[in-house]
This record gives C-alpha cells, sequence and structure tokens, in this order.
C-alpha cells in the first residue's frame, strides 16, 4: 500500500508540475507574437478614416453583411461615393 501511494503522488506532481514547466518554457516566444499584432493595430489607429468609408460602413452594418460580401459591398461603395464626390465638386466648379 506504502508503494503504491508514492506512484500517486509522484503521478499527481508530475501532472502539476509537467504544465507549469511548459508555459515557462513557452512564455517568452509567445510575448513577441503578442506585440505583433500591437504594432499592426497601431498602424491602422493612426490613419484616418474617411467619412465616405465610415457611412459605407453603417450601410454594410444595416444590411448585415459579413466576410466576403461586406467586402465588395464596401469596395463598390466607397467607389461610388468618390465617383458622386468628384462628380459633385467639378459640376460646382463649373
Amino acid at each position: 500500500m506504502k508503494l503504491s501511494s508514492l506512484f500517486a503522488a509522484v503521478a499527481v506532481s508530475s501532472l502539476l508540475a509537467g504544465p507549469a514547466l511548459a508555459q515557462n518554457t513557452t512564455a517568452p516566444a509567445a510575448a513577441p507574437a503578442a506585440a505583433a499584432p500591437a504594432d499592426t493595430t497601431a498602424k491602422k489607429a493612426s490613419k484616418p478614416r474617411s467619412a465616405a468609408s465610415l457611412q459605407c460602413s453603417k450601410d454594410a452594418d444595416d444590411k448585415g453583411l459579413h466576410g466576403k460580401d461586406r467586402k465588395t459591398f464596401m469596395k463598390q461603395c466607397k467607389k461610388d461615393a468618390k465617383a458622386a464626390g468628384g462628380a459633385s465638386t467639378a459640376g460646382a466648379t463649373k
């Protein structure tokens, strides 16, 4: 009985210590990977979105578009907004 209790204690301690040791060795490798998305987010945040882009995004939300459909809609919406904006300024100058 004493021997089986010893084996049980060793098994439990190895189960508890195993993941803790594995986490310590992988933690430094995970930290730089986590920092990379933060850098790209900072770059995206520095560029302001146009009013047309924001309006097209709201329209896509209202229509419930996601994924490829949303991307296609946004592309066409911004293209239309740019054309309408260019036409209105051209008409105003003439």
